[in-house]
């Protein structure tokens, strides 16, 4: 059953472009960390609050796109059939992913290469770029091999996965006739019940305990499926998809409560305390420190997934013209940043200011640069078909043809979910 109103889907297009600019910051974060983590660059100005804001924010963000992702799939194939749905899949998500490997893994490459010479005194930015694509040479050798572009393999597996679920739960509904509406049945108790976060947390929890760092392992070194970090993000997509079946399920799952506050406000605390001993094998309760810390990081990622939903619907749920376009510049938005995030803090590094003064110019630099981009030469032109599913007109500048009567309404099919990967 797919859900009617449309200040819901109003929201959740805010939501969906808070996760993605939020991995602007993220990225954008790296350089501003105390100590080294094999980032491109590392700047003078550095604090431990960039440390913990990279531990908090990656804890529920990549989750949370997930579910909304999972959320808008299952209304799209509920509204457009399966056919029609795994077309825009191809296109929406694999064609991005391979033509983006292609130009934007290269630009990224030059980042680090970029910052290896700053480091000597050596700055040559188009000499970095040339380095960059020549490493396309070096193909197949680490294909897959540090790119923020795994998402787009994940949810496309998590995707597939999803579909022969979905395949073996309908045949089986076809012996057990009650199969399908005890599962719609099932979503509607979890996202209402206050089992919902114990459950959530303790499966969460224990897909932890198989990365291979203490929290969200980022699968981006290998084609090969990481399962454990499958094991949430499906879980997360999954429960978006049984979500978009029941019309008041992610509305009742996604409430602000003063107890869910207070939870993620101490496993936040304790993760961060905890986060210190992980360094350290040969401490005498590195086992104990580590199953503590999987279960306050797998509750600060659902207190934070489901409060952000309940801060959205509240605050956003009214139809706006700036949400809709941040909601359609998000995909591309994301798709760009990392490129140029390194650029900027490599050209910042040995600036003589304060880091949240840097972080901000890099962080607003690559959101402005990205929006631009998006308007003069996505948003009107058939990459914008490709990444919405339909071409709009500039804001920036009118478009040169006259537009069409479905593209001068800016919230024209807000009333519906969309699919799109944003």
């Amino acid at each position: 059953m797919t859900p009617p109103a449309s200040a819901r889907l109003d929201y959740l297009d805010a939501t969906r472009a808070f996760a993605l600019v939020l991995g602007v910051v993220f990225h954008a974060s790296f350089s501003f960390v105390p100590f080294f983590m094999g980032w491109a660059v590392q700047d003078v100005s550095t604090s431990q609050l960039a440390a913990n804001f990279l531990l908090v924010s990656h804890s529920f963000r990549m989750a949370l796109f997930f579910l909304l992702a999972g959320f808008f799939s299952q209304g799209m194939l509920q509204r457009r059939g399966l056919g029609a749905f795994l077309g825009t899949r191809v296109v929406r998500i694999g064609v991005p992913f391979a033509a983006s490997w292609f130009l934007l893994r290269p630009l990224m490459i030059s980042g680090w290469i970029i910052g290896a010479a700053s480091l000597r005194g050596d700055y040559d930015f188009w000499a970095g770029i040339r380095a960059g694509f020549a490493t396309l040479q070096t193909l197949p050798a680490d294909l897959f091999t540090g790119t923020h572009l795994w998402f787009l393999y994940y949810l496309l597996l998590i995707t597939g996965l999803a579909l022969v679920v979905r395949t073996v739960a309908r045949a089986a509904n076809r012996v057990l006739p009650r199969l399908l509406p005890r599962l719609d049945a099932g979503a509607a108790w979890l996202a209402r019940s206050a089992w919902a976060l114990p459950l959530l947390v303790l499966a969460t929890a224990g897909a932890l305990w198989g990365m291979q760092g203490w929290g969200m392992d980022t699968p981006d070194k290998s084609l090969w499926p990481q399962w454990p970090v499958i094991a949430v993000y499906g879980g997360s997509f999954g429960l978006g998809w049984l979500f978009a079946r029941q019309p008041d399920a992610i509305t009742a799952f996604g409430r602000v409560t003063v107890t869910r506050v207070l939870l993620a406000i101490a496993s936040a605390v304790l993760a961060l305390k905890l986060s210190v001993i992980q360094g350290d094998p040969g401490h005498p309760h590195f086992l104990a420190a580590r199953l503590a810390f999987a279960l306050c990081y797998a509750t600060l990622m659902w207190t934070l997934v489901t409060l952000t939903l309940g801060f959205f619907r509240k605050f956003c749920s009214r139809p706006r013209p700036v949400i809709r376009y941040l909601a359609d510049s998000s995909y591309w938005m994301y798709l760009i940043h990392l490129p140029v995030v390194v650029w900027l803090q490599v050209a910042v590094a040995e600036v003589p200011l304060h880091w949240s003064l840097k972080l901000t110019f890099v962080s607003g630099a690559t959101i402005a640069i990205a929006l631009l981009t998006y308007d003069l030469f996505v948003r009107s032109t058939f990459v914008g078909r490709i990444l919405n599913g339909r071409r709009r007109d500039r804001v920036l500048a009118f478009s040169p043809k006259k537009p069409r009567a479905n593209e001068t309404r800016l919230l024209s099919h807000s009333a519906q979910p969309d699919a799109r990967v944003h």
